[in-house]
């Protein structure tokens, strides 16, 4: 653990020696979803690290600060604490948002480089400035399914949109939607719910603009919960030295359901 300037305590795994990867992982998660990157990079002679965000997993289930800025910030600690430097920071959904933040804002002299899979920047709600966002019903949604029955609800979320299990012809893994099930209870409800805001409404388009490292960007055609047209494409255009890849007929969890090819392009990236 370590332990926030505001008394959170953040819980994280530090796995390895070489050049450090950190991983941010997704909403409502925790870090035990990048195990198969974790491990499959730790073989390849680097520093894997990743950790809870608060409220979610083994880190504090405290009342406040469930926003980007406070992510951000969280993810500083860790990298403080660690004194990662030319560190390759790789975020998925929310937690594309956070590296985006942290890049941003934190970043300046220890990241090499940055990925954003599958990630909710630069904006997902619909706004006048952001017409093809999703309209705040749609979080609402999210809002009150959680709030009536998180349980059901995050049984719902991997069995149908979030791997693509419910496309035609899917083979649904009980095991992955039990570990989704599993990593989602861990966390806080409070957190969770106050996270949808979090990772909907924040505009990340100017910390977008300010990062100058390489940056990938990575998503899938068929993502159900944050659709790459208004996501990933719009992402890599605002970005200095991005690169956009799509993957066709990818799911918004490609990271578990397509680990190999996954693995193989953050390595590229990595490496070049």
């Amino acid at each position: 653990m370590i332990t926030t300037i505001d008394g959170v305590n953040i819980f994280y795994k530090d796995w390895g020696e070489g050049q450090p990867i950190v991983f941010h992982h997704g909403w409502p998660l925790s870090s035990d979803d990048w195990d198969t990157q974790m491990l499959f990079f730790v073989q390849h002679g680097y520093r894997v690290v990743a950790f809870d965000r608060r409220g979610h997993g083994r880190s504090s289930q405290v009342s406040s600060g469930h926003d980007m800025d406070h992510y951000a910030a969280d993810a500083a600690a860790v990298v403080r604490q660690l004194d990662l430097r030319n560190a390759v920071h790789v975020g998925h959904s929310t937690g594309g948002g956070e590296v985006a933040r942290y890049v941003a804002r934190h970043g300046n002299g220890r990241v090499a480089k940055a990925v954003l899979m599958s990630a909710v920047p630069p904006l997902m709600v619909k706004t006048d400035g952001n017409p093809g966002g999703l309209p705040l019903e749609v979080f609402d949604g999210l809002r009150n399914g959680l709030a009536a029955n998180r349980a059901q609800f995050f049984r719902d979320v991997p069995a149908g949109p979030f791997y693509g299990f419910n496309r035609p012809g899917a083979r649904p893994l009980e095991g992955v939607i039990q570990n989704w099930w599993r990593q989602g209870m861990m966390g806080g409800a409070k957190a969770h719910y106050e996270g949808i805001k979090a990772f909907s409404e924040t505009d990340f388009t100017e910390d977008l603009k300010t990062i100058d490292v390489p940056t990938l960007v990575m998503h899938g055609d068929d993502d159900q919960i944050v659709p790459y047209r208004d996501a990933g494409v719009l992402s890599a255009k605002l970005l200095k030295h991005g690169v956009l890849k799509i993957y066709p007929g990818f799911p918004h969890g490609m990271l578990t359901t397509n680990a190999d090819v996954i693995n193989a392009d953050l390595l590229a990236f990595i490496r070049s």
